[in-house]
């Protein structure tokens, strides 16, 4: 067995402990040191603090909770921007949990809702084939949404959009060409480094979208934005509101890039930095210096990116910004229009 298939023979068994029985996950993340949760539980520093401080609720909260698998792959990483170093081993995954809620979450009032919260796993493995570090999102902003206790105003994108590949192909559990590999990770180096990261603050078409993004993109945006259905879409519901806001932003540190066949991943909590200068989702600039903690995976066809699934977590991006999004789920929260 290589040493990709063993760290997603590895994954898969992490998954189904923590889905049926948190606790008996623990031996297979013993090795963990530093584990990016979402906001409000942020980095836990081994495997039986993340179990308890994310895992263990979420099972309490959903007893019949059940796991979607969308997309799941693995490769090693080329996240440096030189293109030197890194190569650390990782496997990803991403689709909803569903079930329905006994008890509230967090402060979120889920209990009585059927669920349907987007989940996105990123593990990395050491040499012998430990999982030492990993980023988790969980998108809460559309939970909320979902369950009619929206906290922020409704997206300018289509609500609560993020299907399976089109194809069905996402599930990566054969071996993949590595031409096809090879290609996409280049690919998705151009792109981020030589696309996003070439934006002038002013006109869109200086990044080249074009070059990478096939004309009806199916952009899958978390809560809060939304899904964008066309290139035209992307950028006017999406790209302009978002650098009008944070119109310095960089790609910078991003933990993992990696390709597998046509699938690319990528993944980092400080993955992008900016200064919140322009109005955003119903909020005024605050002039704060924030990191993006985002997670993405792009089906790449032929010369193009066709369909990207993308997590932010909204809750600490906007904390960083003075905002406690959570802060009105005691009683009915005001939203202020975008």
């Amino acid at each position: 067995m290589d040493v990709n298939a063993r760290n997603k023979s590895e994954a898969l068994a992490l998954w189904a402990a923590l889905d049926s029985d948190p606790a008996r996950a623990l031996p297979k993340i013993d090795a963990v040191r530093h584990w990016q949760g979402p906001e409000p539980i942020g980095v836990q520093t081994s495997g039986a603090d993340i179990i308890a401080a994310l895992f263990a609720p979420l099972r309490a909260a959903v007893p019949d909770l059940r796991r979607q698998t969308h997309i799941f792959t693995g490769g090693q990483s080329s996240a440096h921007e030189d293109g030197h170093g890194d190569g650390a081993s990782w496997v990803a995954g991403t689709g909803y949990y569903t079930g329905r809620a006994t008890g509230d979450l967090f402060g979120m009032p889920i209990s009585g809702h059927n669920l349907r919260l987007r989940w996105a796993d990123f593990l990395r493995f050491d040499e012998e084939g430990r999982i030492v570090h990993a980023q988790t999102i969980w998108d809460f902003v559309d939970l909320l949404d979902l369950i009619g206790r929206p906290v922020l105003p409704r997206p300018r994108g289509a609500l609560h959009v993020y299907p399976a590949p089109t194809g069905f192909d996402g599930v990566l559990d054969a071996p993949q060409d590595d031409a096809e590999t090879a290609a996409t990770l280049a690919m998705g180096r151009e792109f981020i480094f030589g696309g996003l990261n070439r934006f002038d603050q002013s006109d869109l078409s200086s990044m080249g979208m074009a070059r990478f993004f096939h004309p009806n993109i199916k952009w899958y945006g978390p809560g809060g934005i939304g899904a964008c259905l066309s290139m035209t879409e992307f950028e006017s519901l999406h790209q302009q509101p978002w650098l009008t806001a944070f119109p310095d932003r960089k790609v910078l540190h991003l933990e993992s890039l990696f390709a597998e066949g046509r699938i690319l991943s990528a993944s980092g909590p400080r993955g992008v930095v900016a200064t919140h200068t322009g109005r955003y989702l119903g909020h005024a600039p605050s002039g704060a210096r924030i990191e993006v903690s985002g997670i993405d995976f792009w089906l790449r066809f032929g010369a193009r990116f066709t369909e990207n699934w993308v997590f932010v977590d909204m809750v600490h991006l906007f904390a960083q910004m003075g905002v406690d999004l959570f802060a009105g789920l005691g009683a009915e929260a005001k939203v202020e229009p975008a």
